[in-house]
């Protein structure tokens, strides 16, 4: 299965993806933007 961060875009092989519900679609977040989605960006 071939999954792309929603907010980066990244679909490198190499990184972890969690599956989260968007305006009512699923949807894939990389581990490396969680923490900015969570937090907000500084």
């Amino acid at each position: 299965m071939d999954v792309s961060c929603l907010n980066c875009g990244n679909t490198s092989k190499d990184l972890v993806y969690l599956k989260c519900v968007y305006n009512g679609e699923e949807k894939h977040v990389c581990v490396r933007c969680l923490p900015m989605l969570i937090h907000g960006q500084h």
